[in-house]
């Protein structure tokens, strides 16, 4: 029997297969409202779909193909690490942050938004967008699993719907922000990561304004996102002030060093009052001096951005040193001083390791924190 997955279709591709089906185009948008908007997990809980068409499709092989959330940790500030099973065994990390963490500014406020403001974001949700990461990033954790695939745009979405009805959140209504911040480089998996956008936009209800994504820097695709009708903020990962530097922190940088990643950064069309994001993990003793903050000043400066400063998040295998907050403070303070906005993001579930860079597929966490049942429902 031939196996058809619904989730991760959108309107086009849903009516292609009422027709297969016999069924009329409105059928279509009855699924699709149902298994995006609704969340819904089975063929036989979409009851706008007539009784007959239901068995016919479980007949058939139709199926939702919803992702299942295998365990969940918790850390002490509230974050939720889920780990999410897909269908051939294979498992991602996805990320829940409550309450007023938009992933970007580190300190839950987004340019040209005020603190209060930013406390009414229900939470963040950090996607995976493969299993594993082939950048190879050396102070990043998921980086020592090497790839192993990408994620289809229903298993991008599926992580997403998982953690909403796990946590009763709904948009539009609840507001919740994404960041394609998880295992993997997005742009690495370009085609199913913008389609993944288009349908928690129009399906999920998650508007593009509450969408990051960040990438290690592949420039062509930083060229491509600026092309697209629908389309989230850019985050870029920096990590480094100069090539030599960058490119033993980030290999990749020998494939796009720091000239052609600038020049894509000034030449992305940004809407009104958005802002490029840079991200920047310090490294005690290798990326966090006086000096590499004034090289920063001179990359980015002219640019409309900010920077998020990152503290290493620790981890097994990693061959660094979180800086102390001084030097942390110190950076900032250099780049604040060349009218840099720059924000000092807060660690959200290093306890658990869900915080950036930590991403894992490690399940030997302390029983304290881990819940293989999840009928307790959300904290």
């Amino acid at each position: 029997m031939k196996q058809t997955i619904i989730l991760g279709l959108d309107i086009a591709e849903l009516t292609e297969l009422a027709q297969e089906w016999g069924e009329p185009p409105f059928r279509a948008r009855q699924i699709f409202e149902s298994v995006y908007g609704q969340r819904l997990t089975s063929i036989d809980s979409i009851f706008t779909l007539p009784a007959k068409l239901r068995s016919r499709l479980n007949q058939s092989g139709v199926e939702v193909g919803a992702p299942l959330i295998e365990k969940k940790f918790v850390s002490s500030d509230g974050t939720v690490r889920y780990l999410i099973a897909l269908s051939d065994g294979q498992t991602v990390e996805t990320v829940w942050m409550p309450e007023g963490d938009d992933g970007e500014t580190g300190d839950g406020t987004e340019a040209g938004e005020s603190p209060t403001r930013a406390r009414m974001s229900r939470a963040t949700i950090c996607v995976s967008s493969q299993v594993g990461c082939a950048v190879a990033c050396r102070f990043c954790l998921t980086a020592l699993l090497g790839v192993k695939r990408n994620l289809t745009a229903g298993e991008i979405v599926g992580q997403v719907c998982a953690v909403l009805n796990h946590q009763q959140v709904s948009p539009p209504n609840d507001r919740v922000n994404l960041v394609f911040m998880g295992m993997g480089e997005p742009f690495l998996n370009y085609d199913n990561f913008i389609k993944s956008v288009r349908l928690l936009k129009d399906g999920v209800g998650i508007p593009e304004s509450r969408m990051t994504v960040s990438t290690a820097g592949i420039v062509p695709r930083i060229y491509d996102l600026g092309l697209e009708a629908t389309r989230p903020k850019l985050a870029i990962s920096l990590n480094a002030s100069n090539d030599g530097l960058r490119t033993k922190l980030m290999p990749i940088n020998r494939k796009w060093n720091l000239e052609k990643l600038i020049a894509a950064a000034k030449d992305f069309p940004l809407r009104p009052r958005e802002k490029l994001t840079f991200e920047y993990v310090l490294l005690n003793g290798v990326n966090d001096s006086a000096v590499n903050a004034r090289e920063v000043v001179e990359l980015i400066r002219g640019l409309r951005a900010k920077v998020n400063l990152i503290a290493l998040n620790p981890g097994p295998g990693i061959d660094f040193e979180t800086p102390a907050p001084d030097k942390v403070l110190e950076f900032q303070k250099i780049l604040i001083a060349a009218d840099i906005p720059a924000f000092i993001r807060r660690p959200r579930g290093r306890d658990i390791y869900a915080a950036c860079g930590q991403l894992k597929r490690t399940v030997e966490m302390s029983s304290a924190y881990c819940h293989a049942s999840l009928t307790d429902g959300p904290r």
